[in-house]
C-alpha cells in the first residue's frame, strides 16, 4: 500500500484592528470652539503660529479654562497635541504651575468630564517629590487632583522632564476605560490609568489650562477608532 504523508498546511491569520481616523483641528478657527473661563488668539510663540489660552480676570467655581472644539466627539482613539504651558506674568509669586493639557468625555452641560494635564514647572525641580507631580490624571466634579493624592498617592500622576515655556507633544490613547499619556518623543507612557472614572463613555474635546497659567496650542489631531 502507497504510504500516504501529511504535509502541514500553512495557515495566514489576519488579526484585524480598528481603524484608525485622524483628523487635524485648525485652531486659527477661533469661532469652532467654546471658551470657558478664557479668551483666546492666535498668535505666533517660539516660531510657530499657535491658540493662545489665557484666563479671564474672574477664574470659574473649579479654577480651570478651557477651549472646547464644537462637533467633535471623542469616544476611543487618539488625542495629539503641542502645548507650551508656563506661569503668568500676574501668576507671580502663587502656586501656579503652568498647568496645561486636554480634557476630553466632556458630558452636555460640560460638568462632567476627564483631563490629563502637566506641571511644567516640576519636571525640573530640585525637589523631588515635586518632580513627582509633573503629570496628572483627574476626573471633574468626583475626582479633582486633591482626593486622588490623599487617597491614592502616586497612582494618578508621574514624573516626566518638562520645561516650562517650552514646545511638549502629548498624546493620550484611549480605549474603554483604559488611557495612557505619552509626553515628548518617547514610546513609553508616563502615565497609564486603567480606571477612567466616568467609565467607557464618549464626550467632546477641549484645550484646557489651570489656575495662573499662560498656554499656547498647536497641532491637535483627534483620532477615533
Amino acid at each position: 500500500m502507497p504510504i500516504m504523508t501529511t504535509k502541514p498546511i500553512a495557515m495566514l491569520v489576519i488579526f484585524l484592528t480598528p481603524a484608525i481616523f485622524g483628523e487635524t483641528i485648525p485652531l486659527a478657527d477661533l469661532g469652532q470652539m467654546d471658551l470657558k473661563n478664557s479668551a483666546a488668539s492666535w498668535t505666533p510663540y517660539k516660531g510657530a503660529p499657535s491658540l493662545l489660552l489665557v484666563e479671564k480676570t474672574t477664574p470659574g467655581p473649579t479654577g480651570e479654562s478651557w477651549a472646547e472644539i464644537r462637533n467633535r466627539s471623542f469616544h476611543n482613539g487618539v488625542i495629539e497635541v503641542d502645548v507650551a504651558g508656563a506661569p503668568s506674568a500676574q501668576a507671580a509669586g502663587t502656586p501656579a504651575r503652568g498647568f496645561i493639557g486636554v480634557s476630553f468625555h466632556i458630558q452636555p452641560g460640560a460638568e462632567r468630564f476627564e483631563t490629563f494635564y502637566i506641571r511644567p514647572t516640576n519636571g525640573r525641580a530640585d525637589d523631588q517629590l515635586r518632580r513627582n507631580h509633573s503629570t496628572q490624571y483627574t476626573s471633574t466634579p468626583d475626582w479633582p487632583w486633591e482626593r486622588l493624592r490623599k487617597e491614592t498617592p502616586g497612582v494618578y500622576e508621574s514624573y516626566a522632564d518638562l520645561i516650562p515655556g517650552e514646545w511638549t507633544h502629548l498624546r493620550i490613547v484611549v480605549h474603554g476605560t483604559e488611557a495612557r499619556l505619552f509626553v515628548g518623543s518617547s514610546d513609553q507612557p508616563a502615565l497609564i490609568v486603567h480606571d477612567l472614572k466616568l467609565g467607557d463613555t464618549k464626550g467632546s474635546v477641549a484645550l484646557w489650562i489651570g489656575p495662573g497659567t499662560e498656554g499656547h496650542f498647536k497641532n491637535l489631531t483627534i483620532s477615533n477608532e
